[in-house]
């Protein structure tokens, strides 16, 4: 049987530390060359097969997965969360971290953070992710200009300031003489930058839109009440594949609407929201729950919501679940290549025990 080589890369903007190990605890070899794909190769083809080659994620993991890929039986980019203990036990340097790094890899301890294997879908995802930071600059933008009004007693909300028509009646508010001036200043660079931030989030938009609808899953998506093309194409994005989940549990917990279950002993079981689920993807999943069951009309998601409110869950719980029943429906598609068809869902919740049970707050 052929000895198995393991790969552990520390990369850094211009140098990258590589340790290679046949098996954990072992000291291994050691190289120290520039991060780019040449060097990088050049030492991994050096290394005999079977070999395997695990790197933390960071900026560049997409780009040395996609290049590296072919030049390892198995590559594995891991969660540097799990690999805590690299940098607060012992010494510590990188190359003491990429040694560490193989023994992991060796110990089959790493946990795999998924990638995508095409350029173009690792390109619509950093332009998703880049049209919710501009929503998210935009947000704090507005907070700004809110916050700079409440300091001198005035009160009001975005909507106030949206349009600049109303703008020159809102600064007549800021009483006082001279010693205004700075403040009325400082106001108006903050709304500037507010509409800056809301004109870049209307070209992302509009893009993003546009891509979306050249996409069939997207629009197949879109079918599902509550999920128009922003949502559907962050789902699409940022999920990639759906066969990464084993199960739909596994999906909700990766969303961030399913519970983790954490006791000790004979302690209480406590019930919480797994601190590693992808925020974005809550947000874009509990939205669409709120707007299925709010502002859609009769469907089979807002009787669901009714059904689990009857029953005694808390308007906040049973939207979770009307989110888990969605997530589940979309992964369905997903996979089958099906399309939404409500009289199917809505028969499948009535025979299913609409489950959880659970009548515990996500926190």
């Amino acid at each position: 049987m052929p000895i198995e080589h393991f790969i552990a890369m520390d990369t850094h903007s211009y140098t990258t530390d590589i340790c290679v190990k046949t098996r954990a605890n072992t000291p291994g070899r050691t190289w120290r060359v520039a991060t780019t794909i040449p060097a990088l190769r050049q030492v991994i083809e050096s290394v005999r097969r079977p070999r395997h080659i695990a790197f933390e994620e960071g900026p560049l993991a997409s780009w040395l997965y996609r290049n590296l890929k072919g030049d390892a039986d198995v590559i594995t980019v891991c969660d540097p969360r799990k690999n805590a203990w690299i940098a607060k036990g012992g010494d510590k340097d990188d190359p003491i971290d990429a040694g560490k790094l193989a023994d992991l890899l060796a110990g089959g301890y790493l946990k795999a953070v998924h990638h995508s294997d095409e350029l173009s879908r690792d390109v619509f995802k950093a332009f998703v992710g880049s049209y919710h930071e501009r929503v998210g600059h935009r947000v704090a933008a507005g907070n700004k200009v809110i916050g700079a009004f409440k300091r001198h007693g005035v009160m009001i909300s975005q909507r106030d300031f949206a349009d600049k028509t109303p703008r020159p009646c809102l600064m007549e508010k800021l009483q006082g003489d001279e010693a205004m001036a700075p403040a009325k200043l400082a106001i108006e660079l903050l709304l500037e930058s507010f509409d800056l931030a809301r004109r870049h989030e209307c070209k992302l938009r509009r893009e993003l839109l546009r891509l979306s609808k050249d996409q069939e899953l997207i629009v197949r998506l879109t079918a599902l009440p509550g999920i128009a093309h922003v949502r559907a194409a962050t789902l699409v994005a940022y999920l990639d594949t759906p066969w990464r989940f084993r199960s739909k549990q596994a999906l909700w917990k990766y969303l961030g609407i399913g519970l983790t279950r954490k006791t000790s002993g004979s302690g209480p079981v406590r019930l919480g929201v797994d601190p590693a689920s992808n925020k974005t993807l809550k947000s874009v999943i509990i939205g669409a729950a709120k707007s299925a069951t709010t502002l859609c009309g009769d469907n089979p998601f807002a009787r669901q919501h009714q059904r689990w409110k009857e029953r005694g869950l808390s308007p906040r719980n049973a939207r979770r679940n009307v989110a888990r029943s969605l997530a589940a429906v979309m992964w369905g598609m997903w996979k089958s290549g099906n399309v939404y068809e409500a009289d199917q869902v809505d028969r499948l919740s009535r025979d299913e025990s609409d489950e959880p049970k659970t009548n515990r707050s996500d926190r």
